[in-house]
Formats: structure tokens, sequence, C-alpha cells
């Protein structure tokens, strides 16, 4: 089987693609925008004929997209997590290789829910803020493209390469300055907040599946069990060893904040900073993953503290 992975140097794409190379069936191919691409090409700024011309010569079974981005103001976000998606569906359509596409959803789509309810591929979405309006388009552009297509929407994901500017990440951040300098108790604002974190090797497990599978439309893939963030630093500082104290800094209910740092002239120890949690999700979230289960034979085999071992494993190769 012939695979394109679309963004394989992403955060997802580099996992999914350690998992789709250990398939000895598999023919991989890697198309994104850097240097280590087997063929390079922009999805924002290319076009639907190029990519088209590049698929009959490849013809691959399968398309998986991992790209797109996390970051960033309304148009950039479009740019990159919807108008890329056209190119490829455009593409798809105008090729006879015939491809099936896995699309790489977010849990953001669906924006706030219930505190204490889980989400199902039926709910309606209602996302919070521009990424998750921007995937959502994207999916509403794969489902309605006609094709054979999946969308795996991927609530929180955690582990190895976690980035920093996320909460996991600049949680395990926070603590690694501490342990660093030597302080005693660390600040931490706005650890409220829920979410259904999945690890992102399992995540590389349910796109390999999905390449495999015959299912289409929304799949969510999480956990299915929301954690607080309070709970993950606790979790995270008893991995790391740390021995200070946890203080938890009041804020307001909503998105969640996370400030980090101490009063202290020293720049490695500025004042408490507030980062709003970008994904626009409000105070809970947790994916119901039985479709998953059913439609992809799929379960989730790695939990949190693994996950968090390992990100406290990266940010410790700093101190």
């Amino acid at each position: 089987m012939r695979v394109l992975l679309i963004g394989a140097n992403g955060y997802l794409g580099r996992f999914v693609a350690d998992r789709l190379l250990a398939d000895p069936a598999v023919q991989l191919t890697a198309l994104g925008r850097g240097d280590d691409a087997d063929v390079r090409f922009d999805l924002a700024s290319g076009s639907p004929g190029a990519l088209t011309r590049f698929l009959d010569a490849v013809h691959p079974g399968v398309v998986v997209n991992c790209a797109g981005a996390t970051r960033g103001g309304a148009r950039e976000l479009t740019r990159h997590n919807t108008v890329a998606v056209a190119t490829v569906c455009e593409a798809l359509r105008r090729s006879g290789c015939g491809a099936r596409l896995v699309q790489i959803g977010c849990g953001a789509e669906y924006g706030p829910s219930q505190p204490g309810s889980s989400t199902a591929e039926d709910a309606v979405p209602r996302p919070g803020g521009p990424y998750g309006v921007s995937k959502l388009a994207a999916t509403e552009l794969v489902l309605g493209s006609g094709l054979d297509a999946v969308v795996l929407r991927v609530f929180s994901p955690a582990g190895p390469g976690t980035p920093a500017g996320s909460p996991l990440g600049r949680l395990a951040e926070a603590m690694r300055r501490a342990m660093q300098s030597g302080d005693g108790e660390l600040k931490l604002g706005g650890l409220g907040a829920q979410r259904d974190f999945v690890d992102v090797r399992d995540v590389a497990r349910a796109v390999h599946a999905a390449s495999l599978s015959a299912a289409q439309g929304v799949i969510n893939i999480g956990s299915g069990r929301a954690v607080r963030l309070r709970d993950a630093a606790s979790v995270l500082a008893r991995v790391a060893g740390y021995g200070g104290a946890l203080h938890e800094l009041d804020g307001p209910p909503g998105p969640l904040r996370a400030a980090i740092g101490h009063p202290r002239s020293d720049p490695d120890h500025a004042a408490p900073v507030a980062y709003p949690y970008p994904d626009g999700c409000g105070s809970w979230q947790q994916a119901d993953v039985r479709t998953a289960r059913d439609r992809l034979g799929w379960r989730p085999r790695i939990n949190l503290e693994e996950s968090l071992a390992d990100i406290w494993m990266e940010a410790a190769c700093r101190i």
C-alpha cells in the first residue's frame, strides 16, 4: 500500500510516519514544506493542478493529511487549515488515483461542552475560536467532497515532542525552571480546566487503523477521560521528583490560563504571565470514543502518567 503523508515533520506527523514505516506493507512518501520531505509542496499556496499531477505520478492508495497550524491569526489559520484542505480535496477529485483520505481534525471543532458529559460525533460543533472554526471548515470540505474519506477528531495530544507552548509543555518548562533554580514553590494559575489527553503514539495507531479501514465520516480520538490540569501538574511533579510546593493562583473561570514564574528581576523568573488556552473549549472537554473502538478496533493504550514522564524527560534534558 502506497501512502502519501502530508505534514510528516509536524508534531503528529512524525509519529504517524514512524507508525506507517513500521508496517512492511506500506510504501511511504512524505510531502511537505520542509527540506526533509520527499517532495516539497506548500498546500496553502500551491495549486490543486500541481498536486493532481503529483498524485497521478505517485498513485497513492491513501493520503494522510497531518499538516496544519495551531497558532496565529484567523487569516493564517484559515490559510493553513482550510484552504490547504480544499487544495487536497480538489486535487484528489481531479486525480485518477482514487486514494482514500485520512484527515486529522481536532476536538476544538466541538467547542465548549457541558461539564461531566462525553462528546460524541453527532454533537453539534460550536467552536469557540478561530482555530476550531478553521478546522471545522476543513472537516466540512472533506465530508462534502464525495471522496472516500474519514476525519479523525483528535482531542488533546500529549507525550514526547509536546510543543513547549501547550499547557502540558508550559507546566514542564515551569517545573524545569523551578528545579534548576532550586525554588521550593511553583506558582501556577488557571489549572481548573479539564481536557481529554491522548498520547501522540496512540493517535498514530489510530491513523494507521483508519488508513486500513473502510470507515467514513467523523471519528473521535481521545482517552475518553477528562483530566484536570491541576491533577496533571501533581503527576508531573511526582514523575519529575519535584518536592516543592505547588501553589495555584486564583483566577476567573473560563478559558485555561497558566501563570508561570516568580516576581524577581531575573528574566527567568519574571512576574506571572497569563497565557490563554488557544482551543476555545472552555472548562471541560471529554471525548466519547466508542466509535473508534467499534469502527477502527482502536483503544488508547498509553496512560497520562507515561505521557507526562516522556514530556518531563525532554524538559529535563534542558536542565
